[in-house]
């Protein structure tokens, strides 16, 4: 049950309404989203969520879905129940186009039954014979005109008429010819058309030198139209023949047209589902469009909005590059209902109006822009309460039309309802405004009812402190510009900020002095306490953000140094091995040069000649494998600097070596005891006194050369790489991930101009594709390929 009966139009949901008809394609889809309606069970509503859930994923993805020709053509359907009747040709061309929709609709729910169950449960509804469609094929062309070899008999009349039609036209040339040159047909005249007959131009004085029928004559009637005494059989042939001709299309629609009437209850079902899967494309396009997602629906009563936007709101704003400042909203069991308070203008009314939106949006099977581990329930009873409904009809001041309201809601509601009251208690005198709503409110507090109250009285503010399941919020409000913030704070009331906003306005200090003292001084202190707290809440707020960011700061560079010590720690194992391995190696060539020096001896007798040759084998061999002096020297002392030290105080962009170590580093930035400097891929601050300034020169020759053992690696890449890179079927995220690593291929190959190929659709994967191409420097321009190689399915990337 929804109350009043004006809900819709007072939360904003007919505008809703308005912007998913107009993302449906069709009328089919626009009368579904006509009938879309609140419901209160909670497996149909579950069920329309995780259908439009389903299609946005199929959106995102950039998987081809049909997004053409949802024809409606029920108006024809209808028309075949009648016997004796035929589709025209263009009627028979839409329902050939639509039926190819509809199919290949099917075929891609039967494709992805795993990816979208939900939808393909849609699909088994339908049951349409594809022969149906094969047969209309066989006689509409693509043009939406009966093919010539529709049957036998057809072929044979057009090819008559064509043969007549060919040899009227050279007898009417010829008979214009010879007029023209004679002087009896105006300039720049030519053989045309009249009543269906071709006819010669001719001047009206002499009109009596040509033979024939006059069919026409010019508004000047300076020219008449004949017709050719010679062209008149031939044309009175043309006729029958074309006669002839529409009398076989009436038989051969008249003959398909009854394929098609059996097969109406099918076809029905099949546009309904055709409606149907345009509405939820509709609902999933503007779920996209307002950044919405499926929360978490328990069939129970709960509502945990965590950073909610109201939708209108945020399309509103997003034209001025504003945006809407997230709400968090929780009601259970536990606390049924909030009060809030604050300003006016603080976003009181907005927060309460976001509440019965989403949650209206929700019951109709619509995605909410809230965050995905929000979680909702169902209620079977939706009540609002909001601005100014006085009627002049009915005699009903603003006050008695609240009134009304609150009986309505006190004679309907029940636990399973969710109320909504702006501004309680408001529009008579306030100690008997405030009394009535707060025993309106004890009454809906003991049906169990959920529900959200703004309010300015304090007494309803107090209800909270004598209630365990009713609970205070407060709209943020910056006492120092006195300007609201639309921050909703929960668990303590808010002030109005009457006197402090009334004094920015200008109202003279002495009045707004003289008005502490009517309110009195205990009012005056309740309200600046209650600022104080808000202040000072806010204060550690800030300074808890503060810590907690100090706190990932420190665990990243925990992590980057964990991560430097694993990585040095590998390398160190990997050096020690190749040395073993290495040592091994000669250790073993070495046994066998020896051995292989004291056979030689053996053999030989101990022969001196042969002795010398064995002794000076193995002393070749020994220097081959012996050090040579520069390097005895760096084993013997402790490692030194690999590059000279450079003169100059160290500045940003300067090469610099950690002292007593080998690290080559980059400084980013300098401080005034410390540097920020890029050790390969990690970032570190280090005192200044521990850095030496390098030679640029040198450690560019350096790193010149430990990058020349690179070559392989870039002649492989240049080997495999591709100018065109195909993404069709990948979602998003790993589309882009191939796109990075593309173009950085790209670059360092030296490529000016690359393509990416991504396919048409609904342009989905081409907008994240560009989008994310926008943002580099390196990229030029983004266009489509010619529309011949391509089109919009193709992005050609220009680089430099």
């Amino acid at each position: 049950m929804i109350l009043p009966v004006d809900f819709e139009q007072r939360i904003g949901f007919d505008k809703i309404r308005t912007y998913i008809k107009e993302a449906c394609i069709s009328t089919l889809g626009q009368q579904v989203a006509d009938k879309m309606a609140f419901l209160s069970n909670f497996d149909k509503v579950n069920h329309l969520l995780i259908q439009t859930h389903e299609f946005k994923n199929i959106l995102q993805s950039g998987e081809y879905f049909p997004s053409g020709n949802f024809i409606d053509v029920s108006p024809f359907l209808k028309r075949t129940k009648v016997g004796n009747t035929f589709l025209t040709e263009e009627e028979f061309f839409d329902l050939k186009l639509s039926l190819k929709t509809i199919l290949a609709c099917i075929s891609f729910f039967d494709e992805y039954e795993e990816d979208y169950p939900t939808l393909f449960q849609l699909r088994k509804s339908v049951e349409l014979d594809e022969s149906l469609y094969k047969a209309i094929d066989e006689k509409i062309d693509e043009r939406g005109e009966l093919r010539n070899n529709a049957s036998s008999e057809l072929q044979e009349i057009r090819t008559r008429i064509f043969k007549v039609q060919a040899q009227l036209r050279r007898t009417t040339e010829q008979i214009y010819r010879q007029a023209s040159q004679n002087g009896f047909t105006p300039e720049d005249a030519s053989v045309t058309i009249r009543d269906g007959r071709l006819v010669i131009p001719v001047l009206a004085e002499y009109k009596r030198r040509i033979k024939g029928f006059i069919h026409d004559q010019s508004a000047t009637g300076q020219t008449v139209y004949i017709e050719p005494s010679e062209a008149l059989e031939m044309n009175n042939e043309v006729r029958e023949l074309q006669y002839e001709e529409r009398r076989e299309i009436v038989r051969i629609l008249t003959a398909l047209t009854n394929k098609v009437r059996p097969e109406l209850p099918n076809l029905e079902k099949a546009y309904r589902f055709l409606g149907i899967v345009d509405f939820i494309r509709a609902k999933a396009r503007f779920s996209m469009q307002i950044s919405a997602y499926m929360p978490i629906v328990e069939n129970k009563r709960i509502l945990h909005f965590k950073k909610a936007e109201h939708p209108l709101l945020k399309l509103s704003l997003a034209e001025s590059g504003k945006k809407v400042t997230p709400l968090n909203i929780h009601l259970n069991a536990d606390k049924r209902i909030l009060i809030i308070s604050g300003p006016n203008a603080g976003g009181k009314s907005v927060a309460l109006k976001s509440v019965g939106l989403l949650q209206y949006m929700l019951q109709c099977g619509l995605l909410i822009p809230v965050q995905p581990d929000s979680t909702c329930g169902i209620f079977q009873r939706l009540f609002i309460d909001i601005g100014d409904q006085q009627s002049i009809e009915n005699d009903l001041s603003t006050y008695s039309s609240h009134l009304q309201n609150m009986k309505n809601f006190l004679q309907e509601g029940n636990k399973q309802t969710l109320f909504l009251i702006d501004e309680f208690g408001t529009g008579t005198e306030p100690r008997f405004g405030g009394a009535i709503a707060e025993s309106i409110l004890e009454r809906l507090y003991s049906m169990k009812a959920f529900g959200v109250i703004t309010t300015h009285y304090d007494n309803i503010k107090n209800f909270a402190q004598t209630h365990p399941n009713v609970e205070n919020g407060a709209m943020k409000f910056d006492e120092r510009h006195l300007e609201p913030l639309y921050e909703l704070e929960i668990g303590k009331p808010g002030s109005s900020f009457a006197l402090e906003v009334a004094e920015k306005m200008g109202i003279p200090h002495e009045l707004i002095e003289a008005a502490k003292g009517k309110i009195g001084q205990e009012r005056v202190n309740y309200d600046k306490l209650l600022n104080d707290l808000g202040k000072e809440k806010r204060q550690l707020e800030q300074k808890l953000r503060e810590i907690q960011k100090k706190e990932i700061t420190l665990d990243k560079s925990s992590k980057d140094y964990e991560e430097l010590n694993a990585f040095i720690n590998e390398q160190k194992k990997s050096i020690i091995i190749e040395a073993k391995q290495e040592a091994k190696s000669i250790l073993k060539e070495a046994n066998k040069r020896v051995e292989q020096a004291i056979r030689e001896i053996k053999e030989s007798q101990a022969d001196k000649v042969k002795t010398q040759q064995a002794r000076e084998q193995l002393r070749s061999f020994e220097s081959k494998v012996e050090l040579t002096p520069h390097e005895k020297q760096k084993t013997k002392s402790a490692p030194k600097d690999i590059y000279k030290p450079a003169k100059g105080d160290i500045k940003a962009g300067d090469f610099v070596q950690i002292k007593g170590q080998d690290t080559i580093g980059e400084v980013l930035s300098v401080g005034t005891r410390e540097a920020e400097i890029m050790l390969g891929d990690l970032k570190s601050k280090i005192k200044l006194n521990r850095l030496e300034r390098m030679s640029k020169n040198a450690v560019k020759k350096e790193l010149k050369k430990s990058y020349s053992g690179s070559s392989t690696g870039m002649i492989e890449r240049s080997t495999n790489f591709r100018q065109q890179l195909d993404v069709r079927g990948k979602r998003a995220e790993e589309a882009i991930s191939l796109v990075d690593k593309f173009i950085d291929d790209a670059l360092v190959l030296g490529y000016p101009e690359v393509s990416i190929l991504h396919g048409r659709g609904d342009g989905i994967l081409r907008k994240f594709i560009r989008d994310y191409l926008r943002q580099y420097n390196y990229v030029k321009s983004l266009k489509n390929e010619h529309e011949e190689r391509g089109g919009d399915g193709i992005t050609l990337v220009e680089l430099g």
